[in-house]
């Protein structure tokens, strides 16, 4: 027998025949949920409710010091206003970060860069028809009151994340040029609001992924210059820049805040007063947002703000062990640059604290009270569950090259 004979050959359909459908096979609402928890991180998951239960708590105990002081002499808010209402947005924000935990990376990048482009109108918008809180024209009112910052800062990593990972189509493409010139118009818009604790905070991520994208040595060193020369003619021509620099340096109404808030933080010791029993949180102005760390040192001592910053560094390192081994830039990118965007608000909101860096009004991730603030944060951890989701059954190896600077 010819053994040509005996090769298989490809079924050909008749024409005019119609064809089944090819074989599907839908999900589950329940399968989807298995599928989920196998694959999200849930190291990460409990972390991230850990930090919102002490934040639940570290309100409760901001809570009465703030109430007492917008109520004044009438005391028409009860001690625990803030903490209900925090319920409420912690409530919210973990339907959000479920929610977004649940999305796919292609769905994540076109919604952040339609979101990117909804923000930035948004915050064209706010010096013209926003609305002023202690000094700074930062919220919209549409309907609902919301701060479009603060949602924008994640989108707009995940943005800048999908355009330098262009560099794997074309090594000449002006990928950082590109993202620079977004990153000018965002700060740019910041400015006019003022917020430069936000505008410090965008430069702080987009530096880390230009870097984690192959910036040259070179450019390295000009952008650090360039950084220095925005820096002094912020000082020389923005007031609100001049005012928070020498209010740091010593003297000025900003310099009294963060100097009664390290005392604050101090006056608790090691173990602390106890929940309800300080007294000097009571003097601090916004105690329940931006100073809350320092409520936390006073009522529950150094030991719990030690655990804090413990838990901010464990996400951080946990986020970055996860991505040792992922073999596409644009995740890479993504996750890193949110990553930095939560840990950089974190840590400079407890160096404000602790008299270490000039007040920004940042307020403390998942900690802090907050409408804005809670939701947005919840927002990004889950853009971060998500992007961070791995099927646990399959082992991932750098593709050639990523080894080194793409």
């Amino acid at each position: 027998m010819n053994p040509a004979l005996n090769v298989a050959r490809p079924y050909m359909p008749r024409p005019g025949v119609r064809q089944a459908p090819a074989a599907t096979f839908p999900r589950t609402r329940r399968q989807r949920l298995r599928i989920w928890w196998q694959e999200i991180d849930r190291v990460l998951l409990v972390l991230v409710l850990l930090l919102m239960a002490i934040g639940a708590l570290s309100v409760a105990a901001a809570s009465p010091a703030s109430a007492r002081r917008l109520s004044g002499s009438e005391g028409t808010l009860p001690d625990l206003y803030f903490f209900y209402l925090h319920l409420r947005w912690q409530f919210m924000g973990l339907v959000v970060l479920i929610g977004a935990s649940f999305l796919p990376l292609q769905v994540i990048r076109r919604g952040s860069i339609i979101l990117t482009g909804l923000m930035l109108l948004a915050l064209v918008l706010v010096p013209l028809i926003g609305f002023e809180v202690n000094g700074a024209r930062r919220w919209l009112n549409l309907g609902i009151r919301f701060q479009p910052s603060e949602f924008l800062k994640p989108v707009f990593l995940i943005t800048v994340a999908w355009v330098l990972s262009w560099r794997l189509r074309d090594p000449d493409l002006p990928v950082i040029g590109v993202s620079a010139g977004l990153l000018a118009v965002v700060i740019g818009l910041l400015m006019l609001q003022p917020n430069l604790g936000d505008a410090i905070l965008f430069c702080g991520a987009w530096f880390v992924l230009v870097l984690l994208a192959g910036l040259p040595l070179k450019r390295i060193g000009m952008l650090g210059g360039a950084g220095l020369a925005a820096l002094i003619v912020a000082y020389l021509t923005y007031d609100n820049a001049r005012h928070r620099i020498d209010s740091f340096l010593g003297g000025g109404t900003a310099y009294d805040q963060v100097d009664l808030a390290r005392r604050t933080i101090m006056a608790g010791g090691w173990t602390g007063s106890g929940l309800w029993l300080g007294r000097r949180k009571m003097m601090l102005p916004e105690a329940h947002t931006d100073y809350i760390f320092s409520v936390i040192g006073e009522e529950f001592g150094l030991l719990v703000c030690a655990m804090v910053v413990l838990v901010y560094l464990v996400i951080v390192l946990r986020v970055v062990q996860r991505m040792i081994g992922e073999d596409n830039l644009f995740t890479l990118l993504s996750a890193t640059g949110l990553i930095a965007l939560f840990g950089g608000q974190a840590f400079i909101n407890m160096l404000v604290n602790l008299q270490l860096f000039p007040s920004k009004g940042m307020t403390l991730p998942l900690v802090s009270y907050g409408g804005s603030s809670t939701i947005a944060q919840c927002f990004l951890v889950g853009l971060l569950l998500a992007i961070t989701r791995r099927n646990p059954f399959l082992e991932r190896e750098p593709l050639p090259g990523m080894e080194r600077p793409l």
